[in-house]
């Protein structure tokens, strides 16, 4: 049973954005749903909590672990693939070697495991949230850690900063198939036309007698080539990626 405290309900916007112009397209319904609060800090440092339920969040494809401190707080997590029931975990400086804990990457093994990583030291887990994700260290060398990341991308990180030991639970989530098209309307998915079946004024891929092809490279409904990388040359963070993912 999800703590009440920990919830609240999540705000339909059904992709709209503040003036009501649709900003995200085929968004729209979807059940109601509550967010579960994820501690993603995990600023309690050194005191132990043990896993009292591994809980479904419908708001992400992972499960979640509730913890239950020392202290008496409660707290969510990210689920594991082998945190269980009953289990003790810990975050801190120098905490054991062990599944679901939350330590520096300095002083995690190189080849173990982790989710839950982030750029800043004063930030929360931004990186590898995912089911079934993980990253790897590769190195570490004072201050600099080189980590593979779960899309084969391969870049630097603050040794200083945190992340958490162990692979996110539910790896079977990306061979799950919605059987229906109701299951993707409770999702907030709307229906997609495709563009070549839209008329000219609608879609750069529209018009033409009968069946044709477009004719040209691919194209987003606003006339932008599509499939393009919008990451920026000049971007501050490019000198940290030692090798771009791959295609």
């Amino acid at each position: 049973m999800a703590i009440k405290s920990l919830l609240t309900i999540k705000r339909k916007t059904s992709g709209r954005d503040s003036q009501g112009h649709v900003s995200t397209r085929h968004r729209g319904g979807e059940e109601k749903r509550f967010l579960r609060q994820i501690d993603w800090q995990r600023t309690q440092h050194d005191i132990s909590a043990k896993v009292v339920a591994i809980e479904y969040d419908p708001g992400r494809t992972a499960d979640i672990a509730l913890l239950s401190y020392e202290n008496g707080s409660k707290s969510y997590i990210l689920a594991t693939t082998k945190l269980k029931v009953g289990d003790v975990v810990v975050s801190g400086e120098n905490v054991a070697i062990k599944e679901g804990n939350c330590l520096p990457i300095k002083n995690i093994p190189i080849g173990l495991p982790i989710h839950c990583l982030r750029f800043q030291t004063t930030k929360g887990a931004q990186l590898v949230k995912s089911a079934g994700s993980a990253a790897y260290i590769q190195s570490v060398d004072g201050d600099k850690a080189i980590i593979k990341l779960p899309s084969g991308e391969i870049r630097i990180f603050n040794a200083n900063t945190y992340a958490t030991i162990g692979q996110i639970c539910n790896s079977d989530h990306s061979n799950q198939k919605l059987t229906k098209a109701g299951q993707s309307r409770h999702r907030g998915i709307r229906p997609t036309v495709r563009g070549i079946a839209q008329n000219p004024h609608s879609h750069p891929h529209g018009g033409g007698e009968g069946r044709s092809s477009i004719g040209m490279h691919p194209k987003t409904k606003w006339g932008k080539p599509a499939f393009k990388r919008t990451r920026k040359l000049k971007k501050a963070s490019n000198k940290l990626i030692v090798q771009r993912r791959k295609k």
